[in-house]
Protein backbone atom coordinates (compact mmCIF):
# COMPACT_ATOMS: atom_id res chain seq x y z
CA UNK A 1 0.00 0.00 0.00
CA UNK A 2 1.50 3.47 -1.00
CA UNK A 3 0.43 6.41 1.18
CA UNK A 4 1.39 10.24 0.39
CA UNK A 5 1.78 13.01 2.77
CA UNK A 6 1.05 16.21 1.26
CA UNK A 7 2.14 18.85 3.43
CA UNK A 8 0.73 22.43 3.55
CA UNK A 9 1.33 23.60 6.78
CA UNK A 10 3.38 26.67 5.92
CA UNK A 11 2.80 30.03 5.96
CA UNK A 12 4.44 31.09 2.89
CA UNK A 13 5.62 34.40 3.83
CA UNK A 14 7.35 35.35 1.08
CA UNK A 15 3.97 35.08 -0.89
CA UNK A 16 3.13 38.29 0.87
CA UNK A 17 -0.63 37.01 1.09
CA UNK A 18 -2.56 37.10 4.47
CA UNK A 19 -3.09 33.52 3.96
CA UNK A 20 -1.80 30.35 3.60
CA UNK A 21 -0.34 30.29 -0.15
CA UNK A 22 -1.52 27.07 -1.08
CA UNK A 23 -5.28 28.43 -0.80
CA UNK A 24 -4.25 30.89 -3.33
CA UNK A 25 -6.03 30.20 -6.49
CA UNK A 26 -3.97 29.00 -9.58
CA UNK A 27 -6.55 29.29 -12.72
CA UNK A 28 -9.60 27.42 -11.87
CA UNK A 29 -8.91 26.35 -8.86
CA UNK A 30 -6.93 26.58 -5.42
CA UNK A 31 -3.33 25.07 -5.47
CA UNK A 32 -3.28 22.64 -2.85
CA UNK A 33 -6.50 21.00 -5.27
CA UNK A 34 -4.26 21.00 -8.00
CA UNK A 35 -1.43 19.28 -5.74
CA UNK A 36 -4.10 16.65 -4.41
CA UNK A 37 -5.60 16.08 -7.75
CA UNK A 38 -2.26 14.59 -9.17
CA UNK A 39 -2.17 11.89 -6.38
CA UNK A 40 -6.40 11.43 -6.75
CA UNK A 41 -5.40 10.41 -9.94
CA UNK A 42 -2.49 7.83 -10.12
CA UNK A 43 -3.48 4.60 -9.38
CA UNK A 44 -0.30 3.41 -7.68
CA UNK A 45 -1.59 5.94 -4.34
CA UNK A 46 -4.42 4.12 -2.16
CA UNK A 47 -4.65 6.82 0.46
CA UNK A 48 -3.47 10.61 0.94
CA UNK A 49 -3.02 12.59 4.23
CA UNK A 50 -2.93 16.09 4.62
CA UNK A 51 -1.33 18.32 6.97
CA UNK A 52 -2.04 21.69 6.86
CA UNK A 53 -2.87 24.80 9.82
CA UNK A 54 -5.01 23.69 12.59
CA UNK A 55 -7.03 26.78 11.82
CA UNK A 56 -7.27 25.11 8.62
CA UNK A 57 -8.59 21.32 8.74
CA UNK A 58 -12.40 22.40 7.96
CA UNK A 59 -11.65 24.67 4.87
CA UNK A 60 -9.63 21.51 3.28
CA UNK A 61 -11.68 19.28 3.94
CA UNK A 62 -14.48 21.58 2.66
CA UNK A 63 -12.55 22.35 -1.03
CA UNK A 64 -11.35 18.18 -1.27
CA UNK A 65 -15.43 17.30 -1.04
CA UNK A 66 -15.92 13.73 0.39
CA UNK A 67 -15.48 11.25 -3.23
CA UNK A 68 -11.26 11.20 -2.42
CA UNK A 69 -8.53 9.17 -1.53
CA UNK A 70 -7.62 11.34 1.69
CA UNK A 71 -8.26 9.62 5.18
CA UNK A 72 -7.13 11.82 7.00
CA UNK A 73 -6.49 16.16 7.16
CA UNK A 74 -4.44 16.83 10.10
CA UNK A 75 -2.38 19.66 12.01
CA UNK A 76 0.95 20.29 11.76
CA UNK A 77 3.25 21.07 13.91
CA UNK A 78 5.75 23.59 14.74
CA UNK A 79 8.29 22.96 11.98
CA UNK A 80 8.08 20.79 9.20
CA UNK A 81 9.68 17.77 10.41
CA UNK A 82 6.53 17.81 13.36
CA UNK A 83 4.48 18.48 10.49
CA UNK A 84 5.46 15.36 8.39
CA UNK A 85 5.18 13.44 11.56
CA UNK A 86 2.19 14.29 12.93
CA UNK A 87 1.01 12.97 9.01
CA UNK A 88 3.23 9.91 9.94
CA UNK A 89 0.74 8.79 12.86
CA UNK A 90 -2.39 8.58 10.45
CA UNK A 91 -0.39 6.31 7.37
CA UNK A 92 -1.32 2.72 6.72
CA UNK A 93 1.33 2.53 3.72
CA UNK A 94 4.40 0.57 4.08
CA UNK A 95 5.55 3.09 1.55
CA UNK A 96 4.88 6.75 1.77
CA UNK A 97 5.28 9.54 -0.37
CA UNK A 98 6.05 12.85 1.43
CA UNK A 99 5.27 15.95 -1.23
CA UNK A 100 5.05 19.73 -0.44
CA UNK A 101 1.56 20.84 -0.80
CA UNK A 102 2.96 23.90 -3.04
CA UNK A 103 4.20 21.42 -5.79
CA UNK A 104 1.18 21.80 -7.85
CA UNK A 105 2.82 20.49 -10.91
CA UNK A 106 3.89 16.90 -10.22
CA UNK A 107 3.63 14.57 -12.61
CA UNK A 108 2.15 11.04 -13.25
CA UNK A 109 5.43 9.57 -14.83
CA UNK A 110 7.22 11.59 -11.42
CA UNK A 111 5.04 9.55 -8.82
CA UNK A 112 5.39 6.02 -10.76
CA UNK A 113 8.94 6.43 -11.07
CA UNK A 114 9.57 7.45 -7.18
CA UNK A 115 7.46 4.86 -6.10
CA UNK A 116 9.12 2.08 -8.60
CA UNK A 117 12.96 3.22 -7.14
CA UNK A 118 11.50 3.23 -3.56
CA UNK A 119 10.50 -0.37 -4.20
CA UNK A 120 13.92 -1.34 -5.59
CA UNK A 121 16.39 0.72 -3.67
CA UNK A 122 14.65 1.36 -0.06
CA UNK A 123 14.30 5.37 -0.58
CA UNK A 124 14.10 8.00 -3.75
CA UNK A 125 13.97 11.15 -4.33
CA UNK A 126 12.65 13.29 -7.43
CA UNK A 127 15.56 15.56 -8.12
CA UNK A 128 17.35 17.43 -11.19
CA UNK A 129 21.06 18.23 -11.89
CA UNK A 130 22.08 21.85 -11.09
CA UNK A 131 22.15 23.80 -14.46
CA UNK A 132 24.52 27.08 -12.74
CA UNK A 133 27.54 26.57 -11.94
CA UNK A 134 27.95 26.39 -7.92
CA UNK A 135 30.38 27.95 -5.83
CA UNK A 136 31.27 27.21 -1.82
CA UNK A 137 31.69 30.26 0.11
CA UNK A 138 33.13 31.26 3.62
CA UNK A 139 30.99 32.92 6.31
CA UNK A 140 31.70 36.48 5.03
CA UNK A 141 30.69 35.67 1.53
CA UNK A 142 34.11 34.90 -0.48
CA UNK A 143 34.19 32.52 -2.69
CA UNK A 144 36.19 29.40 -1.32
CA UNK A 145 35.62 27.23 -4.61
CA UNK A 146 33.82 25.62 -7.77
CA UNK A 147 31.11 22.75 -6.41
CA UNK A 148 31.25 19.81 -8.98
CA UNK A 149 28.00 20.68 -11.03
CA UNK A 150 28.00 16.71 -12.29
CA UNK A 151 27.43 15.76 -8.99
CA UNK A 152 24.68 18.39 -7.30
CA UNK A 153 21.10 17.89 -8.16
CA UNK A 154 18.21 20.32 -6.84
CA UNK A 155 15.76 18.02 -4.54
CA UNK A 156 12.10 17.73 -5.40
CA UNK A 157 9.28 16.30 -4.11
CA UNK A 158 7.72 13.35 -3.89
CA UNK A 159 10.52 11.92 -1.49
CA UNK A 160 9.51 8.36 -1.07
CA UNK A 161 10.44 5.49 1.71
CA UNK A 162 10.08 2.82 3.27
CA UNK A 163 7.62 3.52 6.68
CA UNK A 164 9.84 1.71 8.93
CA UNK A 165 12.68 3.40 7.67
CA UNK A 166 10.91 7.12 7.54
CA UNK A 167 9.74 6.50 10.72
CA UNK A 168 12.19 5.22 12.52
CA UNK A 169 14.26 8.70 11.43
CA UNK A 170 11.58 10.86 12.84
CA UNK A 171 12.42 9.06 15.71
CA UNK A 172 15.41 9.11 16.25
CA UNK A 173 15.84 13.13 14.85
CA UNK A 174 13.06 14.15 17.62
CA UNK A 175 14.98 12.22 20.51
CA UNK A 176 18.15 13.83 19.24
CA UNK A 177 17.54 17.41 18.52
CA UNK A 178 17.69 17.33 15.14
CA UNK A 179 15.29 19.26 12.60
CA UNK A 180 16.36 18.96 8.86
CA UNK A 181 14.25 20.73 6.21
CA UNK A 182 13.97 17.67 4.01
CA UNK A 183 13.33 14.20 5.01
CA UNK A 184 16.23 13.20 2.34
CA UNK A 185 18.54 14.92 5.15
CA UNK A 186 16.82 12.77 8.26
CA UNK A 187 17.86 9.57 6.15
CA UNK A 188 21.16 11.36 5.60
CA UNK A 189 22.12 11.40 8.79
CA UNK A 190 21.39 7.92 9.62
CA UNK A 191 22.91 6.30 6.51
CA UNK A 192 20.37 5.57 4.58
CA UNK A 193 21.32 5.49 0.96
CA UNK A 194 18.71 7.72 -1.49
CA UNK A 195 18.50 7.26 -5.21
CA UNK A 196 17.59 10.31 -7.36
CA UNK A 197 14.68 9.86 -9.84
CA UNK A 198 15.19 12.05 -12.86
CA UNK A 199 12.35 15.01 -12.32
CA UNK A 200 11.23 18.00 -14.47
CA UNK A 201 12.29 21.36 -14.33
CA UNK A 202 9.08 22.26 -14.57
CA UNK A 203 8.04 20.88 -10.78
CA UNK A 204 8.46 23.97 -9.24
CA UNK A 205 7.50 24.67 -5.86
CA UNK A 206 5.19 27.99 -5.99
CA UNK A 207 7.01 30.56 -3.45
CA UNK A 208 6.25 33.45 -5.09
CA UNK A 209 4.32 36.17 -6.81
CA UNK A 210 6.20 35.69 -9.81
CA UNK A 211 6.14 31.38 -9.41
CA UNK A 212 2.25 31.81 -9.69
CA UNK A 213 2.69 33.15 -13.31
CA UNK A 214 5.07 30.89 -14.26
CA UNK A 215 2.93 27.58 -13.13
CA UNK A 216 0.02 29.59 -14.87
CA UNK A 217 1.87 29.19 -18.39
CA UNK A 218 2.95 25.61 -17.31
CA UNK A 219 -0.59 24.45 -16.67
CA UNK A 220 -1.56 26.21 -19.99
CA UNK A 221 0.93 24.49 -21.98
CA UNK A 222 0.10 21.22 -20.38
CA UNK A 223 2.05 19.42 -17.62
CA UNK A 224 4.00 16.36 -19.47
Amino acid sequence: MVSAIIVAAGRGTRMGANINKVFLKLLDKEIILHTVDAFEKNKNVDEIIIVTGMSECELVKELIGADTKCTHIVPGGSTRQKSVYNGLMHTKGDIVLIHDGARALISQAEIDNVIADCKKYGAAAVGVPCKDTLKAVDDRGFILGTVDRSRTYQIQTPQAFLYDTILSAHKRAAADGTDATDDCALLERYGVKIKITKGRYDNIKITTPEDIEIAKNILNKGIK
